[in-house]
Parts: structure tokens; C-alpha cells; sequence
């Protein structure tokens, strides 16, 4: 007789490898990207126009202000694009974390009912209108005519149709000849003026996520500039830039081109103002 645990007690605990612990979570794994690009949550619903509550949210893994699943999976993949990330990996956990795979599909009807049943707005039937208007000049010069045969056929019969006569006014108008307006040159960056800062970026090399500020910090763009893009920013005295990959990028300040030896996938925060180019 053996005394202690049975056979069935001795057997060991269940391992749990590294490989069945959980990765880190979405939210996480979009916040550290979102750092690690440099940018702030700000910057990121400028780009994305995802609200910034439903941004801090989704990086606390939050999901219910996206308002469900078909939402918070397209806000994923916004987010995710905004800091380079393959969306695939993080939609996968999503659905896996939530519900354990890919819920049922919402049905159509619902999505686009408000659409149906919203009462069309209608203007005005001109067609019908200007119909009307025409059968009652119709009838109302037949009317005449007939009117005008009853009272003195012979004089009808006599009479000749005047023939219009072209006015004098009219005959001496002349139509003016239309000038083209000038197409802008390629050149017209070189031409800046020198009370102000004038700043193109082109994305020569590859697509790069780029934002402009002017000197009172208002934001004059935010977004990605994809590859042979540019956009050309100006100012009475600063331009602040934010360069998600400098080293896609090619920028030219007040007509010159600034040589710097950016990293690809580097982060530059710089400023130009006034007179030669100078990063503040």
C-alpha cells in the first residue's frame, strides 16, 4: 500500500510555453509604434481624423467607443498604416481576443435603412414648369389668330410679315477675346519672396507621413505624401515641420535645396524661417 498523493495527483503541472503567453496587447502594440514614429496623439487624428478620445482609447484597448466590431477593426487598420504597421497581425489578435474569431457579419438592411426610409428631397420640377408655360403661349397665340380671322379675313390675307431687323447696339458688339490665365512654372519656388518662407517637400523616394505648422502653430497640413508627391507650404517668418522618413523626403527652402544626409525611417522635427535655409 503506497501512502501520499495517487498516481493521478503526481502528474506534473501544465507548462505554458512562451509561445501561448500572450503578445502584447493591440493597443499597446499601436502606442509604442505611434512613439516610436515621434508622434503625438494629435498628429495622429489630424492624419487619420480618428477622434482623439477613440485614439486613447483603442490604445488602452478600449474598444467600445468605435461603436463595434465592423468600426473598431477599420479604425485598427488606420491607425496602424499611420505607424507603419502591417494591420493583419493586430486584426488577427483583435478577433481573437474579442469573441475568439471573425463575429457574424452585420446584416445589410439595418446599415442602410436610415438611407431607405430618409425622405428624398425635391426641388422645384422645372421641366414641368416651363411645359406649362409653353402650352399657354401656344394657346394663347392661337386664340389671337383665330380671333383676328373672324374680324377682317381680307386684311389678313394682305398683310405681310415684317422681318426683324438687326439693332444697331447689337450689330456693333464685338464678343471680347478671352485671355488664358498663365499656367504656374516649375520654377515659381525659386521666385519666393524674400519677405517670406516658402517650403516644398517632395517625397522623391518613397511615400512619407508629413505635417506643417505655421508661426502661430496652426496646423497648415497633416498627412502622407506619397511617392513624386509635394506639397509647397509658406509664412510670413516660420515654417515648423514634423518627417515621419526623412530620408524619402527631398526639401527645398526659399529656392534651395537642403543637403542633409536623413536616415531612412528618420523622425525630423525642424523649423525654417527668413533668409538662407536654416533647421531652427
Amino acid at each position: 500500500m503506497s501512502i501520499g498523493n495517487s498516481p493521478e495527483d503526481e502528474r506534473p503541472f501544465e507548462d505554458v510555453s512562451e509561445e501561448d503567453r500572450p503578445s502584447v496587447s493591440v493597443g499597446r502594440a499601436l502606442q509604442q509604434a505611434r512613439i516610436a514614429a515621434g508622434l503625438t496623439v494629435d498628429d495622429i487624428s489630424t492624419a487619420t481624423r480618428v477622434r482623439t478620445a477613440i485614439v486613447h482609447a483603442i490604445e488602452r484597448d478600449d474598444f467600445a467607443p468605435c461603436g463595434g466590431d465592423v468600426y473598431a477593426r477599420g479604425h485598427i487598420r488606420t491607425l496602424a498604416k499611420a505607424v507603419k504597421l502591417d494591420p493583419s497581425p493586430l486584426l488577427a489578435q483583435y478577433e481573437a481576443q474579442n469573441g475568439g474569431g471573425r463575429p457574424a457579419p452585420t446584416p445589410a438592411a439595418p446599415l442602410f435603412e436610415a438611407e431607405r426610409i430618409r425622405p428624398e428631397r425635391r426641388g422645384p420640377n422645372w421641366t414641368a414648369a416651363m411645359v406649362a408655360a409653353i402650352v399657354v403661349v401656344i394657346g394663347f397665340v392661337g386664340f389671337t389668330m383665330v380671333n383676328g380671322g373672324d374680324d377682317g379675313e381680307a386684311n389678313v390675307a394682305g398683310d405681310t410679315e415684317p422681318t426683324a431687323s438687326p439693332t444697331p447696339s447689337s450689330a456693333g458688339k464685338t464678343a471680347k477675346p478671352v485671355v488664358p490665365a498663365p499656367e504656374p512654372s516649375d520654377s515659381a519656388i525659386a521666385a519666393a519672396p524674400q519677405d517670406k518662407v516658402t517650403v516644398k517637400v517632395v517625397a522623391a523616394d518613397g511615400p512619407s507621413w508629413i505635417s506643417a505648422k505655421d508661426h502661430n502653430g496652426k496646423m497648415l497640413y497633416a498627412g502622407l505624401l506619397k511617392k513624386d508627391e509635394d506639397k509647397t507650404f509658406q509664412d510670413s517668418s516660420k515654417i515648423d515641420l514634423v518627417l515621419g522618413d526623412a530620408g524619402a523626403l527631398d526639401l527645398f527652402v526659399n529656392g534651395k535645396k537642403i543637403e542633409d544626409d536623413w536616415q531612412p525611417g528618420a523622425v525630423e522635427r525642424l523649423t525654417y524661417t527668413k533668409g538662407d535655409p536654416q533647421a531652427g
